[in-house]
């Protein structure tokens, strides 16, 4: 079996780390594009789910609206059951039973009503008959209230448009039902509703017949009279009942109380309305709050054409304004199908309309719904965050295990390559002495000096494993004492002798004025300043030269003695002062060199610096050096006392 060389196992290492690379940009490829679809389908989940939610808002906005608008039609189709126009049109009444029904209807007490009729005689002003069948003049009379009486009345100023047009639809029946139309036809019905309409007149509905002028605003209903031995038939000229609404009893009770009715809560109104009315005489019939019925209609939630037979060009203009800034759900419940009431008087081509609109008092339902929908968007949002963020979190500590494993491959061979170092020394001279190679004393000393300084070297290496491993494990203790610098030092020269001479390196040394002594473990301090000696002069080049120099400084905390260790070796990169503090990492220089180590001195330096209070920086620059310096605090002047029994090495104190 053919053992790799260098090149071999570089190129076996470039194509693992390919490999790795290319295996992480496929899955992080493929976790963004989950991320983006999860994203697509949760935006349009949100949207959906803040559609749904519109929907709902506006379902029970337009319930309130249609139950509002259903007991404002019992208000009025009250008034047409009380006189009883029935579907023959009144030809077997007369002016007496009208007014019989009027007074009757007016003063009778609630016992005597049935029961869930709607009694509402104030809501009436007055009621009027134009008389045709006795007076070919088109009489007017008055179903006078108060004196019980027929009375013969002057047309009053606000009848004076609907009366010619009454006048003018009153030669048959068939005419009469439709004196609500422009002449040529010009009217807003359609087809449909007009034959839906036709069919409702023609059954036994007890409103039939009825149409509503709004600009008096009044209910009017043709009636064949019949005369004295005469018979009608459809052909026969018809009289006409006017009834007038009494618009401020509208204004002031009715429409309130079915306001407060429908849109009220426990605190007042949850919504402000107003009923607006259009065409030849525009004015705001009710408004709960000053301003809103001036306000336009696309700013209300929900605006509705009270009379309106179908679908009304109000609610298609509406959708319209609003289709450009709203959702397509918004158009769809804010066009709202109301059922059909009178046939409207047309005094115009503009279509006449009372319009309810309805506004939330507290936000806008638009700015409700949109608050909501930014709400999910925020919290789905949020959650996608999140989980990418705990997505790059594994991938980042998965990313730094595989580093991290790597590395500790990389340390366990230089080990091995370290170990493997003395122990070869030890076991050519053991094997030397044992074959009787040297016999002589001289050589005999010289080859248990050899074994001396491997075996040391080798206990070195296994006593800095041992303790980084007991770094690790937080079982290490230090015992921080007062310190000369000076034979710290001078005990750090001593260590680093031999491999000084073997590598031929000369190491200087300066103490500034003004240090004296320094807080640190025996242990830690010489063992983080033989690791950045050991690392000078391994890393140091054609200047063989290594300083160490200590100076007093003035720190956050206090003052502090600075211990610069530094040479002119080949210096370190930018990219590279980051990780250099990184256990087992060794650079690519440092590699490339054929330098060896195990990657763990810096790391250990740093943690002994950091065990003792102090810090440990670096500066280097590539090609020209680099310079470690470690800052411990100086003692107080209080432990001046215990500076002598404390200040000298003992047999025992260790060394990594």
């Amino acid at each position: 079996m053919r053992l790799l060389s260098p090149f071999d196992k570089n190129v076996s290492r470039g194509r693992g780390v390919g490999g790795y690379f290319a295996f992480w940009s496929v899955a992080l490829v493929a976790i963004a594009a989950l991320l983006i679809t999860v994203a697509v389908l949760q935006y349009r989940w949100t949207d959906q789910a803040s559609s749904g939610e519109e929907m709902r808002i506006g379902a029970e906005l337009e319930s309130l609206m249609m139950k509002w608008h259903s007991d404002l039609y019992n208000e009025f189709s009250a008034i047409c059951v009380a006189m009883q126009v029935g579907p023959d049109f009144g030809a077997r009444d007369t002016w007496n039973d009208y007014l019989e029904r009027y007074v009757e209807w007016n003063y009778a007490q609630p016992h005597q009503t049935l029961p869930k009729v709607y009694r509402n005689p104030e809501l009436v002003g007055e009621i009027y008959i134009l008389d045709s069948t006795h007076r070919p003049d088109f009489g007017f009379v008055h179903l006078n209230l108060d004196t019980r009486k027929i009375e013969d009345s002057a047309v009053p100023p606000e009848l004076r448009t609907l009366v010619p047009r009454l006048r003018a639809n009153s030669t048959n029946i068939s005419v009469a039902l439709h004196a609500w139309q422009l002449p040529f036809g010009a009217n807003n019905l359609s087809s449909e509703a007009e034959e839906d309409l036709s069919k409702a007149q023609a059954g036994s509905d007890p409103i039939a017949g009825w149409q509503f002028d709004e600009s008096v605003p009044a209910i009017v209903h043709p009636i064949l009279h019949r005369e004295a031995g005469k018979v009608l038939s459809n052909q026969s000229p018809v009289d006409w009942i006017i009834i007038t609404i009494d618009e401020s009893v509208l204004q002031k009770k009715t429409l309130p109380v079915l306001v407060n009715r429908y849109f009220g809560g426990l605190d007042g109104l949850d919504y402000r309305v107003a009923v607006l009315a259009t065409g030849t005489r525009p004015r705001v019939i009710y408004s709960s709050d000053p301003g809103f019925a001036e306000q336009d209609l696309p700013s209300a939630d929900k605006a509705m054409d009270i009379f309106a037979p179908g679908s009304g060009a109000l609610t298609e203009n509406s959708s319209r304004q609003r289709r450009g800034s709203n959702l397509l759900k918004s158009a769809q419940w804010q066009s709202s199908i109301v059922p059909a009431w009178f046939p409207i008087m047309e005094h115009s081509a503009v279509p006449e309309k009372w319009i309810l609109k309805v506004q939330r008092r507290a936000a806008p339902l638009q700015t409700v719904v949109r608050r909501a929908r930014m709400r999910n968007l925020s919290v789905s949002g949020l959650v996608l965050l999140f989980l990418a963020i705990n997505i790059a979190v594994l991938t980042s500590t998965s990313y730094r295990a595989q580093q991290f494993a790597r590395l500790q491959m990389e340390f366990v061979a230089s080990v091995s390559h370290e170990l493997r170092t003395p122990l070869s020394a030890i076991f050519a001279a053991g094997e030397n002495l044992k074959d009787g190679v040297v016999t002589d004393r001289p050589g005999l000393a010289q080859y248990g000096s050899i074994i001396l300084s491997q075996s040391r070297q080798l206990m070195n290496h296994i006593d800095r494993i041992l303790l980084f491993a007991s770094i690790r494990s937080g079982k290490d203790r230090y015992n921080l004492r007062p310190m000369r610098v000076a034979e710290l030092l001078k005990r750090i020269r001593e260590d680093t002798a031999a491999l000084a001479a073997e590598e031929s390196c000369t190491i200087e040394e300066r103490i500034e004025p003004g240090v004296t002594r320094v807080m640190a473990d025996p242990m830690a301090v010489c063992g983080c300043l033989e690791n950045l000696v050991i690392n000078a002069v391994k890393y140091s080049r054609d200047d063989r030269q290594v300083r160490i120099v200590a100076r007093r400084e003035r720190g956050e905390g206090g003052a502090e003695v600075a211990i610069s260790v530094e040479d002119r070796g080949i210096g370190i990169k930018d990219v590279e002062l980051k990780r250099i503090f990184e256990p087992f990492y060794r650079s690519p220089e440092a590699r490339a060199a054929q330098i060896h180590g195990t990657g763990l001195g810096l790391s250990l330096a740093k943690r002994f610096a950091e065990s003792m209070h102090g810090r440990l920086t670096v500066s280097s620059t590539l090609g020209q050096g680099s310079v470690f310096t470690l800052y411990l605090p100086v003692p107080r002047e209080d432990d001046a006392e215990t500076m002598a029994p404390t200040e000298s090495f003992s047999e025992g104190d260790g060394h990594a």
